[in-house]
């Protein structure tokens, strides 16, 4: 059997999130392949997730294509991200994308940052994906 194919995606999408992305895109007057999804070192847990639109697939970025969307993942952040649920939430004072990290063993108190740990493939295995 191909060990690749048997390997999780790196990130999967709701349906909210998959819509949201979609509404962005579409609402934008730019040609974006896609959203790029990144961390970046910030805050008191150390790390922040970045979105941004993006115009080019860079040469080691993962490729994620679900639900009619395309996310493309920073080299640098495909081990943090591993396993991961994009969700998009709407709630009374406030709207958002969440992320359901399964490498994540920390956050701030304002939800800003969080600590992650690079995944050993074991945090995800037998999950169903």
């Amino acid at each position: 059997m191909n060990e690749i194919a048997n390997m999780p995606k790196a990130i999967s999408l709701t349906d909210a999130a998959a819509k949201r992305v979609q509404e962005i895109i579409a609402q934008s007057n730019e040609n974006y392949v896609g959203l790029r999804l990144g961390l970046k070192n910030a805050g008191c847990a150390g790390m922040e997730y970045t979105m941004e639109y993006a115009t080019d697939i860079a040469p080691h970025d993962e490729i994620i294509k679900e639900k009619g969307v395309t996310i493309l993942i920073d080299a640098k952040a495909l081990l943090f991200l591993l396993g991961t649920e994009m969700d998009y939430e709407i709630s009374k004072l406030s709207s958002g994308f969440t992320f359901k990290n399964p490498n994540q063993t920390d956050a701030c108190g304002c939800g800003e940052s969080v600590t992650l740990i690079p995944s050993n493939g074991q945090q995800i295995e037998g999950e169903g994906n």
